[in-house]
C-alpha cells in the first residue's frame, strides 16, 4: 500500500471526525471512508470483522446517546411528550446553529435545543417553570454526556484507523 494514500485516507478520516462540531453522522462517515479505503487497497488489514464490529460500536454510540439524553431528562422530571421535545430540539437546534461560530453553532444549537424543547413541552403541559426547567436541565445534560460518548468512540476510530493504515 502507498504510504501517500495511507496519509490522505487518514486526513480524510480526521476531517470526517471534525464533523461532530456540526453534529454530523462522524463516526458512520469514519466507517464509510475505512470501508471505500479498503476496497481499493487489496491487501488491506481492515477485516469484514472488523468492519462490522466499527458498525455495531457506531449503533450502540447512537443507541447510547438517545438513551442518555432520555435518562438525563427522565431522572429530572421530564414527561415522555418532554422527551420527545428534547429530541426534536436538539435536532431543530442543529440545523438553526449550524451556520454559526465556524459550525460550532449546531453542537452548541444541539445541547440548547435539547433543553429548550424540553422546556418548551413541559410548558405547554402546564408543569411550573421551576419542574420544567429542572426537567430541562436533565436533557441537556443527558444531551451533552451522550455527545461525549459518540466523540469518543470517533477517537477509538481514529487510533484503530491509524493502527490500521500504517500497520503500528
Amino acid at each position: 500500500m502507498s504510504i501517500t494514500l495511507a496519509i490522505l485516507t487518514f486526513l480524510l478520516l480526521v476531517l470526517a471526525f471534525f464533523t461532530h462540531i456540526f453534529s454530523f453522522p462522524a463516526n458512520w462517515f469514519i466507517i464509510l471512508i475505512l470501508g471505500a479505503w479498503s476496497w481499493i487497497t487489496p491487501e488491506s488489514p481492515l477485516t469484514l470483522t472488523t468492519f462490522l464490529v466499527f458498525v455495531a460500536v457506531a449503533f450502540l454510540g447512537e443507541c447510547i446517546e438517545f438513551a442518555l439524553q432520555a435518562v438525563g431528562a427522565r431522572k429530572y422530571g421530564a414527561s415522555s411528550s418532554g422527551n420527545w421535545g428534547a429530541f426534536a430540539g436538539a435536532i431543530f437546534g442543529a440545523i438553526l446553529g449550524a451556520p454559526f461560530f465556524l459550525g460550532l453553532g449546531a453542537l452548541l444549537g444541539a445541547v440548547g435545543g435539547a433543553y429548550l424543547g424540553c422546556l418548551g413541552v413541559e410548558l405547554m403541559n402546564h408543569r411550573p417553570f421551576v419542574e420544567a426547567k429542572k426537567a430541562a436541565l436533565g436533557a441537556m445534560i443527558g444531551k451533552v454526556l451522550g455527545l461525549a460518548v459518540k466523540i469518543g468512540i470517533g477517537i477509538a476510530f481514529l487510533v484503530h484507523a491509524f493502527e490500521l493504515l500504517f500497520r503500528v
